[in-house]
């Protein structure tokens, strides 16, 4: 199975979602000291060199370590993010390989996040 043909959500789109979503997963796929500089709300911290093995956890083991139920494979807003999209786009491409049909990428990342929200 291959991602939507749709992979990049903008900072719109996902602002929207956020609003409203109850089923929005949100990856921030940056390294831990970027985070520890601010992130984006609701967000789960999975660094980008980890997706490939967090998502092929088996759901009981991912809980245990990200505190969060694994979202499925056909998970409807399934978004990663990094700071400016290069790192978001390779863990959307590796979570499309392990069969998550909706992965998406934040193409602003982090940095059009800041700067549209006033961090």
């Amino acid at each position: 199975m291959a991602c939507s043909d749709t992979k990049d959500i903008s900072y719109e789109d996902l602002k929207a979602l956020l609003g409203k979503s109850e089923n929005l997963f949100l990856v921030d796929v940056r390294s831990k000291e970027e985070v520890d500089k601010g992130q984006i709300q609701g967000s789960v911290h999975i660094p980008v060199d980890t997706v490939e093995a967090a998502f092929a956890m088996a759901p009981e083991q991912f809980k245990a370590k990200y505190g969060v139920t694994k979202p499925l494979l056909e998970a409807p807003e399934l978004v990663f993010h990094c700071q400016m999209g290069k790192r978001g786009e390779a863990a959307t491409t590796k979570a499309c390989k392990l069969g998550y049909v909706n992965a998406r990428n934040y193409t602003g990342g982090y940095k059009e996040w800041s700067k549209k929200e006033g961090k």
